[in-house]
């Protein structure tokens, strides 16, 4: 079966900024395929280049089946784009919004279908709501079933819970599995790695190019070594010292707490007490944690941050 999104070589340049660099992948029927990244990773130029709004200046870009490069307007009517800043149309209400995108795709109100966004969101209530008078969080499942309202087979979410409050958030992505549940595929950009978690699979980003992709599983289990959970007094003066004695990838600093990556179980104590030695630094606690995706990225960026220096 031909993927519903692959991406063969990939590069896209703004001037003198790259901000893809000879990307590659591929997206399975009905997948949730995360894209995590900080500010600047390329998340968002690449969901503008799937869409078709962009186009890429090497590399192939094929979405169910066809070459973008040359059947992008046949393709658009396929693709659901949900950007950071989706235009609702504050005069119009809940209803009259979902009529307009449906009219804008070129698709007809399915009433059945409408009635169902609007019951699975809990906006059925609100049909002839102002989307202006919306909370936060219902501007965004009203946003989301606009681009879901015409049937798109392909949902691009380019960072779609930033700035909603935490119960609204998890609405969202109930909403989301329950969607990609009946078969809908979905790539969405996402800085949050605890969303990025709940994806199949997950492309970690940095600066245009991919550090690594895989399930969150995997990823965290292909870190060599153990992670264990340090805290210490004081904390900041704790991570410098070990990063003078480990790799930089090794020692991330967390809030409050250290993660730290050690070959061998075997290791600690004696670092620990090289720690302690001169009285300066005070251990509180170090116990064996699994490692987070956040942890994962880190440690990916640091070592390639360490290797190209």
């Amino acid at each position: 079966m031909t993927p519903p999104l692959e991406l063969h070589a990939v590069t896209k340049r703004f001037g003198p900024l790259t901000a893809l660099a000879g990307v590659s992948l591929s997206v399975a029927e009905g997948e949730m395929f995360g894209l995590v990244g900080p500010d600047g990773a390329g998340k968002t130029t690449l969901l503008r280049l799937v869409a078709g709004i962009a186009r890429a200046d090497e590399g192939i870009v094929r979405v169910l089946g066809h070459d973008l490069t040359t059947e992008a307007r046949r393709i658009r009517p396929f693709i659901g784009y949900m950007a950071q800043r989706f235009s609702l149309y504050g005069d119009l209400s809940v209803e009259e919004n979902l009529r307009f995108f449906a009219h804008l795709h070129g698709a007809g109100i399915e009433r059945a279908w409408q009635e169902r966004l609007l019951e699975i969101t809990s906006l059925a209530p609100f049909r002839r709501r102002r989307a202006e008078h919306l909370s936060g969080g219902m501007k965004q499942k009203l946003a989301l079933i606009c681009t879901l309202v015409y049937r798109p087979r392909l949902l691009l979410l380019d960072e779609p819970t930033t700035g909603v409050d935490p119960v609204a958030r998890r609405q969202f992505w109930e909403l989301l599995v329950e969607f990609q549940q009946e078969g809908l595929t979905i790539v969405l950009a996402t800085p949050y790695l605890d969303e990025a978690e709940r994806c199949h699979r997950v492309a970690l980003l940095h600066q245009g190019r991919i550090l690594a992709l895989d399930t969150p599983q995997a990823l965290q289990a292909a870190l060599p070594g153990r992670f264990f959970e340090l805290m210490a007094t004081p904390i900041r003066e704790a991570a410098r010292r070990l990063r003078t004695w480990l790799e930089a990838h090794r020692v991330q600093l967390i809030g409050n707490r250290i993660h730290l990556l050690l070959d061998h179980d075997d290791e600690l104590t004696p670092l620990l007490g090289r720690l302690e030695a001169d009285g300066a630094v005070r251990v509180h606690d170090c116990q064996p944690i699994t490692p987070t995706l956040e942890d994962v990225f880190l440690a990916h960026l640091t070592a390639q941050s360490t290797t190209l220096k």
